[in-house]
């Protein structure tokens, strides 16, 4: 299944930025074939991204590769940097 990132292409927060940059260039050094579902377009993706996460107050970038929650950037950078980024996307 591929990859899922819901970002936001209109975030105030530098800090959502970079975590969402981040994860991209990830995947793109990886050559791991992804999507990306831009929260900004509609308030039906955003509460989408946050009932799939199962938290109300959820903020971008959240991970699924397919149907499976991978999960958010800090949990991202701890596989990262545990050397299991692979187990973290579910490949």
């Amino acid at each position: 299944m591929p990859v899922t990132v819901y970002f936001s292409s209109v975030s105030g927060s530098r800090e959502v930025k970079q975590h969402q940059a981040h994860i991209l260039q990830f995947l793109d050094s990886k050559n791991i074939k992804y999507f990306v579902v831009d929260i900004a377009e509609s308030g039906a993706l955003k509460e989408e991204m946050r009932k799939k996460v199962g938290n109300p107050a959820a903020l971008p970038p959240q991970v699924f590769n397919g149907d499976k929650y991978c999960g958010d950037y800090q949990k991202f950078s701890d596989a990262v940097e545990d050397g299991k980024a692979e187990a973290f996307f579910k490949l």
